[in-house]
Formats: structure tokens, sequence, C-alpha cells
């Protein structure tokens, strides 16, 4: 059985430009995950809210997980704030199975974003989470949460992320994805 850290965002203080923050709505989207996580017979571990990134950090790698997955909303820089859109799965440029578990995440993602051209897997070498946990890892930026079109989609469509999310999953560890019963 494939065990996954689940770790939400900590930042409360990145405001979506409608309401509401990074770390309630990346949160909200990891509960929706949950019943199919189970469904689909992957074990995990989740942060707390309250955690330092370093705890989050310590944590994962006191587990011995099959994988470490972020999931965050994005800003755009100052002088481009609210202009841009898309997702992007950030993976530890170097990690052979951390590029295959965001290939297959932006792949699936898509299918349910409203622009499948602004979906990609990006190589990085600066993100703590992904530069310090030693399981192989994959940050999602979901959306922009300062584009209004970008925030209400993430919005309305916090099941379909998660399920899409968990069905990603599924396909990178070679397992059935079962939907959860009512």
């Amino acid at each position: 059985m494939p065990r996954i850290y689940l770790s939400p965002s900590l930042q409360e203080y990145n405001l979506f430009v409608n309401g509401g923050t990074e770390e309630e709505y990346m949160n909200l989207i990891a509960d929706a995950m949950e019943p199919y996580l189970i469904a689909s017979g992957i074990e995990f571990t989740r942060n707390d809210p309250g955690q330092t990134l370093t705890e989050v950090i310590n944590e994962s790698n006191a587990g011995g997980y099959d994988l470490h997955l972020a999931l965050h909303s994005n800003a755009a820089p100052p002088s481009l704030a609210g202009q841009l859109r898309g997702t992007d799965v950030y993976y530890w440029y170097d990690s052979k199975w951390g590029k295959a578990a965001a290939d297959i995440i932006a792949e699936n993602f898509k299918e349910i974003y409203p622009d499948s051209n602004r979906v990609r897997a990006v190589p990085t070498s600066t993100l703590r989470e992904l530069r310090r946990t030693y399981a192989p890892s994959v940050l999602v930026e979901v959306a922009y949460h300062d584009n209004p079109d970008d925030a209400q989609w993430i919005k309305e469509n916090i099941d379909q992320i998660a399920r899409n999310l968990v069905l990603s999953l599924t396909e990178y560890f070679g397992i059935p994805f079962v939907e959860p019963e009512d």
C-alpha cells in the first residue's frame, strides 16, 4: 500500500483576491482528497496547519513515505499581479520519480483546468519543500490566487481538483482508482 505525506499550504497570509487564504483552500482540497485516498488504498499523513515548514519537512522525512505532495496556490510577481493564470507542478530538477509524478499530475490536470496550454510540469532547484524532503516530492501550484478567474475556479472545483490529484497518484503508483462510496 503506497504512503504519501500530504502537505497543504501553511501560508495563511497569502490572500485570495476574492476572499479566503491559500492555507484555507489548499486544506479544503486536502480534505476532499481524503475519501479518494482511502477508497483507493493510499495511506497518508497530513501536516497540521500550526506546524512550521521545517516541522513539516522533518515529519515527512521521519516517515519513509513513497511521495511527498505539497498543495499551494500561486501569485504573480507584483508587476504582473492578477494577470497570470495556470497550473505549475514543480519537482526537484534531478528527481526521476518526482518528475514522473509531476508529469502525470500535469497531464491529468489538463483535463480539468480551463486552459490546458497553461498546465505544465516544472523542474526547480529552489523550493525548500522539494529540496529538503527525502521522498520524491511534488509541489502543485493549483492556480493563481491573485487572478480573479483562477481564484474562482479553485473555489468552484475543490472536489474535482481533489479527485484529479488522487487519480494521478493512483496512476503514479500503478494501482486502481476507486471512487469513494457515499
